[in-house]
């Protein structure tokens, strides 16, 4: 079974998602401001690759995004491709 959970402090947050309860990888963010925040880094853990964790993570974080009525710099180099990729995500995206 997949789940999520998130962790959060005043300006940094993560996403991390569990296979079984075992974290398979996680998502990292950063406030930048009220209104945007950035994606700095996806990672799935070795052994779970080839799974499209990687994926859901960044969609878990663009469904937080829409929550909270904010955009995302996606500098993480994985965000920033899956996010231009679906034309439906560009919306998103800080300009």
């Amino acid at each position: 079974m997949i789940t999520f959970k998130q962790e959060q402090n005043e300006r940094r947050g993560k996403f991390v998602i569990l296979e079984n309860d075992i974290p398979a990888g996680e998502m990292t963010y950063v406030w930048a401001g009220k209104n945007k925040f950035i994606i700095d880094h996806t990672e799935t853990y070795k052994e779970f690759g080839g799974k499209g964790y990687g994926k859901q993570l960044v969609m878990k974080g663009i469904e937080y995004a829409k929550e909270k009525e904010v955009k995302i710099i996606p500098l993480c180099p994985y965000a920033k491709k899956v996010m231009e990729a679906d034309e439906a995500l560009h919306d998103m995206i800080f300009k």
